[in-house]
């Protein structure tokens, strides 16, 4: 059992809770339980997609300052992988994830954010990697995850300066992609995650799989990765549900079952 997050499901969507108030500080227990409910989310076939959410009012503010304020290098070096797993678990689920940001996502709160596939934020969000005024930089994959969303110099500035970009200079700059009222960013996330409930799963991953390892390689290979899992799917029994779905009612009628 999980003790500060949590895993509900509904209607093929599952919401991966944040709940150590008041901050959601993301202390060395909380990122191990996000991997536990990463990798229960990527095994369970009754979710199709997964909304990641702090609560109504804010994300999480950060990894634990004062569990780490003591630690020194010989404490840090043999965990700092397992920290950047952490903060970085929702990137392995191969399936549409979704994050539901209020308030603040900073530091490690914002590193779990940037691990998921869309943000959908409120108008009250404020992001930053502030980690530089503590004497240190990103270690959960902030300064490798922000750089390819938003460019290097976007996140030198952010990674440099330490300061606040509101929600509105967060879409400009392509850091989130969706600022919606406060009050509805849970109800927004769901609502996108929900279209994912009954559609190819098999064929989601594989785009997954294509994008972000395309990302991680040069052209060349990522080329060869979506031929890979593009011949893959016609093995599945949605390609050919689809295709003859297509081929007697036209697009978007298909009932897919998810092998």
């Amino acid at each position: 059992m999980t003790e500060f997050v949590s895993l509900e499901v509904d209607n093929g969507v599952g919401t991966i809770r944040l709940d150590r108030p008041p901050m959601n500080a993301l202390n060395r227990q909380m990122q191990e339980e996000l991997l536990e409910l990463a990798a229960e989310a990527t095994r369970r076939d009754d979710i199709r997609a997964v909304v990641v959410y702090g609560g109504e009012k804010v994300f999480a503010a950060g990894a634990d300052v004062k569990e780490m304020s003591t630690m020194s290098y010989v404490d840090m070096a043999p965990v700092a992988r397992r920290l950047s797993a952490g903060l970085g678990a929702i990137s392995t689920i191969p399936k549409p994830t979704i994050a539901a940001v209020t308030g603040y996502a900073l530091g490690g709160g914002l590193e779990v954010a940037l691990s998921t596939d869309r943000r959908i934020v409120g108008d009250n969000a404020k992001f930053g990697v502030p980690e530089i005024l503590l004497g240190i930089i990103p270690g959960g994959g902030g300064t490798q995850r922000l750089a390819r969303l938003i460019g290097p110099a976007r996140a030198k500035d952010m990674v440099y300066t330490g300061r606040f970009v509101d929600a509105q200079e967060a879409l400009a700059i392509g850091l989130v992609d969706e600022v919606v009222p406060a009050d509805q960013v849970y109800s927004r996330a769901l609502e996108y995650a929900g279209q994912f409930a009954n559609g190819p799963a098999l064929a989601y991953a594989a785009a997954k799989k294509a994008i972000d390892g395309g990302l991680d390689t040069d052209l060349r290979t990522g080329l060869d990765i979506e031929s890979d899992v593009f011949a893959g799917l016609f093995a599945t029994e949605d390609r050919t549900i689809g295709m003859q779905s297509f081929i007697e009612n036209g697009p978007g009628k298909a009932s897919f079952t998810g092998r």
